[in-house]
């Protein structure tokens, strides 16, 4: 999907950019996360890679390290984003299992 985006938009301003990314890139990243999270560092670093090489499209930005992009960008690290994900998917389950033990129904 960065390809995509690559090949088919040569100026990006960085609203458009965000919206291309997180709706065709992330996604894909975040897909199953509570499944299949990484938990080594190579297999992490190759996903933080890809988001790397995605900042680095938006000319405005592509001067500044990493950090400093995803700043600007306003996008939260993958990491953040799994750790959520995850805080998220353990809530559910919690809650759903309250509602089990009290008897009640959950939606």
């Amino acid at each position: 999907m960065l390809g995509l985006i690559k090949r088919n938009f040569i100026y990006l301003t960085e609203e458009a950019f965000v919206t291309l990314y997180k709706s065709l890139v992330r996604s894909h990243l975040k897909y199953a996360n509570s499944v299949w999270n990484p938990h080594r560092k190579g297999l992490i670093k190759h996903l933080e890679k890809v988001e790397m090489r995605a900042t680095k499209l938006v000319l405005n930005v592509k001067h500044l390290t990493y950090k400093e992009r995803l700043l600007k960008l306003k996008l939260p690290t993958l990491k953040y984003v799994r750790v959520w994900g995850c805080m998220c998917h353990s809530w559910s389950h919690s809650v759903r299992a309250a509602c089990l033990v009290i008897n009640t129904r959950c939606s």
